[in-house]
């Protein structure tokens, strides 16, 4: 009550913000960072200065809880669901035919249709497919790697490993390893950028680091400063971030209608050893559902709304970010979907010390392994001390039900299950609910399905990786031996970005249709189809963009076409002795496509969504692509 009466007292001479003027948000999420890794939460080993201050003036949660890995804590934050519920149950990795499904309704869309700029600043990991990516879930820009930094493969463009890094759809830069060390630093200025330019209305900035995922690239500003290994100097670049989000909001004048919410996305990786954090007083990191695992250090920050140095241990956690953020922003909920989530509006203003959560589940992929409700969690399943551990406690990998009394018990050491026999019973009808609700293991009725896509490509042209089947990058074509059918490895295609190029071929039959050379998909890439009665000259230089020219076929059954793009973008298509069609384009393709080269059909994406599937219906007597000798 005291508490309450305290709260309370603040708000009323603070004063609340009338019901029209909507807040704005920043959401800052740390990769594997643990619960003992920043100041506020117990750390002496790693200066926090920014983060002590932000605690000092805002709220820590002590029991806000994520998924044990990246993919699923990422889907929780945005859909207000537990991870199974969406099926993102655990981690996605680059090329993959998997993601967010874009038919779920984001915190980002939600947003956008209330009158918020939007835009995401670091890693995202919800799919890399276009279909997948922030500006498909709500987000009006985006600037990032988009998965993991251990996830790079070798380019095709200069043999390295590399990872990209992403301006809205398009790749902008191939970073090598020590091309990351920038990345906290441009994810913080393009964050800062952004609220800057929409100053003058709400916005949404998501800013998930990159850091403090394995392998790890602090700046060469913060490289060998810290008293904690390579570790707190990357810690400690964050805080510096942190810190340039706080000071912008303050030079701006928008601290007051700003709530900023600090977290991680999953436990430390400890098993990395100096190059993992720690837990603190808690038991399990990454990938484990212990507490080490899932609870998170997290701090709210909005001065004149949230009690400065105040401290809450309700259950909270991602799921409860988007019904949080929409309520605050005025809007509300679309009735056609179940979310696990709820608002912590007034948790976090002090207008109650209740969670509104009855219990809490802790998933680990599909499997349901434990449930909380109050101080009480029991483990319906064996667990693992985190990811990359050899040894496993035993008293963990046991079956039969295990309790514990987190206010008693923080460290998950005493089982007192057959002491509290009623607890046990009353947990395990929590449990048993939700597994009717979205399953264990066994997917239930309340689940929704993962967006697929049928042909994933990466984002970049990679070496073939059996480079035996493979004719090496750069070996000629013998033009001469293609026929219909072939497919030709993207390693050994001709080099079109950037540069002039043109595409002859002769072909025969009655009124032949359908692709006569295709090289790329639904990114980038060039095709040349004969589609009702006209040949089809069409280039792709970005996901959504397809320029075409098209040439009447005369009525003779073999047909010399010539189609060719131009540096300066002209596009030009021509047949027989026909005077050649021509039309302006953007320019040059502007990347090396990285699907393979298909003779007479399309083996992968289509270029062009208009051009005809199947195999081509004439002949194809020769074809072959120039280009010019300078």
């Amino acid at each position: 009550m005291r508490i309450l009466l305290s709260c309370f007292l603040f708000l009323l001479g603070t004063g609340l913000l009338s019901a029209t003027d909507k807040p704005n948000f920043v959401l800052i999420f740390i990769d594997d960072m643990g619960y003992g890794d920043i100041g506020p939460f117990g750390s002496t080993e790693n200066r926090t200065p920014h983060l002590d201050r932000m605690a000092a003036e805002g709220m820590k949660l002590t029991s806000f809880y994520a998924a044990p890995v990246c993919s699923a804590s990422r889907a929780q934050l945005l859909t207000g669901s537990y991870a199974p519920r969406v099926s993102v149950p655990g981690v996605y990795f680059p090329g993959g035919a998997r993601g967010l499904n874009p038919d779920e309704h984001t915190v980002a869309d939600y947003l956008s249709e209330l009158g918020y700029a939007t835009g995401c600043f670091g890693k995202w990991h919800l799919g890399d497919q276009r279909e997948f990516l922030p500006t498909r879930q709500g987000f009006d820009t985006y600037f990032g790697i988009p998965y993991s930094n251990d996830m790079g493969r070798v380019a095709l463009e200069n043999g390295k490993k590399v990872h990209p890094l992403m301006r809205d759809e398009e790749v902008s830069e191939l970073l090598e390893d020590e091309g990351q060390r920038r990345i906290t630093r441009e994810y913080t200025e393009e964050a800062i950028a952004f609220l800057k330019k929409h100053r003058e209305q709400p916005f949404f900035v998501y800013l998930p680091h990159t850091a403090m995922h394995v392998p790890l690239f602090p700046h060469p500003d913060f490289a060998g400063k810290s008293a904690n290994g390579v570790y707190g100097d990357w810690v400690e670049e964050v805080d510096w971030s942190v810190g340039q989000v706080l000071d912008a909001l303050r030079d701006l004048e928008l601290e007051e209608k700003t709530l900023v919410l600090f977290t991680s996305d999953n436990g430390p990786w400890a098993s990395k050893g100096k190059n993992g954090g720690v837990s603190g007083p808690l038991r399990g990191s990454k990938g484990g559902t212990l507490e080490g695992g899932v609870r998170e250090p997290t701090i709210a920050w909005w001065p004149g709304q949230i009690e400065p140095g105040s401290s809450s241990d309700a259950i909270a956690g991602t799921i409860d970010v988007l019904p949080t953020l929409v309520g605050l922003a005025g809007g509300e909920l679309r009735k056609d979907r179940k979310i696990d989530g709820r608002n912590i509006g007034p948790l976090l203003r002090g207008e109650t010390t209740a969670s509104p959560h009855e219990a809490w589940y802790y998933y680990k992929g599909t499997q349901l392994e434990a449930v909380r409700s109050g101080p009480w969690k029991l483990a319906i399943k064996p667990q693992s001390i985190g990811m990359g551990f050899k040894e496993q406690p035993e008293d963990i990998r046991k079956a039969g039900l295990r309790l514990y009394h987190l206010e008693k018990d923080l460290g998950e050491t005493t089982d007192v299950a057959k002491t509290h026999p009623e607890v046990v019973t009353r947990l395990q009808n929590l449990a048993d609910a939700m597994v009717a609700d979205i399953g264990s293991g066994k997917e239930g009725p309340g689940v929704r399905p993962s967006g697929v896509v049928e042909m994933p490509v990466p984002l970049y042209p990679l070496v073939p990786r059996n480079r035996k089947a493979s004719p090496p990058a750069g070996k000629p074509i013998d033009w001469e031996q293609i026929q219909s059918g072939d497919v030709i490895p993207a390693a050994s295609a001709p080099r079109v970005e950037h540069s002039s190029f043109s595409l002859s071929a002769r072909i025969s039959g009655d009124s032949p249709k359908g692709v006569v050379l295709s090289h790329g998909g639904s990114a980038v890439g060039y095709v040349l189809y004969l589609k009702e009665g006209h040949a089809v000259f069409a280039i792709r230089r970005s996901n959504d963009h397809v320029v075409r020219v098209r040439a009447p076929l005369p009525e003779e059954k073999m047909h010399t076409i010539v189609a060719s793009l131009q540096k300066s973008g002209a596009l030009s298509l021509a047949i027989g002795d026909g005077e050649a069609i021509t039309m302006k384009s953007p320019g040059p393709i502007n990347r090396h496509p990285q699907e393979d080269l298909s003779v007479g059909h399309d083996a992968r994406n289509p270029v062009d969504p208009e051009s005809p599937s199947g195999s081509f219906t004439g002949k194809i007597e020769t074809v072959k692509i120039d280009q010019p000798r300078n």
